[in-house]
């Protein structure tokens, strides 16, 4: 249950930003949701039947080749999906609610169309589910051929992307290339953690000292790495330390007191669990 509420929560999300703002901007999206809009446009399928119909195939391959536990929470994204996409569809028909449509700022639906998506797929992506889809396509040919699962999702996409260019507006197609773009950084966001914390890689030669010096004054865990100079052949630790966005100053201001000449490497972390910082 810790996983399938925040996965029922990312879903509902999903399919509201699919009604919201996508479908009723004629917006495209990838994989099989883009083909389930697809079918929409052309022939008036709701989508909510036409997900469900064309996953369902996609399980029972991916059951075979994949496992159970692997397509397990795919089969729920997806089924949630539907359930949510026909709880939108019946709240629309009875006029409760009303898709956000214009044609004067089609950027600024983009915008919204991409937070939301993304913030829905963010949450499901983050607790193990998947809605089905080209995941599952692109797994299968990860197993089977090895083939790179960013890739195939890439070329699936495209495919579906490439065919609906024959019935909707190019300008459409190219909001809709916006709307993936944001989406995807939301999902980062969500996935990897929206904290973000500097860890600092330190060549010095007082690395005792400066774990010391650390420690005592911005209580933080120090680690320290043995390493042997390739041009000076002199072995010497060195120090590793991550700390927060707003602790960098004063860890600057520390290293310079303890070892002005000292060789600083500072990188982005996007999420620390551990004493310190969140729990584990």
């Amino acid at each position: 249950m810790r996983n399938l509420l925040p996965i029922t929560l990312g879903t509902a999300i999903y399919a509201f930003g699919l009604h919201y703002f996508i479908i009723a901007n004629e917006f495209m999206e990838g994989g099989v949701t883009g083909v389930a809009l697809l079918l929409n446009y052309i022939f008036g399928f709701p989508p909510s039947l036409t997900t469900l119909v064309i996953n369902v195939p996609l399980f029972l391959i991916g059951w075979k080749y994949l496992g159970r536990q692997a397509v397990g929470y795919s089969i729920a994204g997806t089924f949630l999906l539907s359930f949510f996409l026909w709880m939108m569809e019946l709240g629309i028909h009875a006029g409760l609610i009303v898709p956000f449509r214009t044609d004067q700022d089609i950027f600024l639906v983009s915008a919204y169309a991409g937070v939301t998506l993304g913030a829905g797929l963010g949450i499901v992506f983050r607790y193990g589910g998947t809605t089905g889809g080209s995941d599952i396509i692109a797994q299968i040919g990860h197993k089977l051929k090895g083939w790179s699962v960013g890739r195939l999702i890439l070329v699936v996409d495209a495919i579906v992307l490439g065919m609906a260019l024959f019935f909707i507006p190019k300008e459409k197609i190219m909001y809709t290339l916006v709307v993936v773009f944001i989406a995807t950084k939301i999902i980062d966001i969500i996935v990897e953690g929206a904290y973000a914390a500097k860890a600092f890689t330190i060549i010095t030669e007082q690395a005792e000292e400066l774990a010391a010096v650390i420690t005592s004054n911005l209580d933080r865990g120090v680690t320290l790495f043995p390493a042997v100079g390739a041009y000076s052949k002199r072995q010497k630790n060195v120090v590793y330390c991550v700390v927060a966005r707003s602790e960098m100053k004063r860890l600057k201001d520390l290293i310079r007191s303890v070892d002005p000449r000292s060789f600083i490497i500072i990188t982005e972390v996007h999420d620390v669990v551990g004493e310190g910082f969140k729990p584990i």
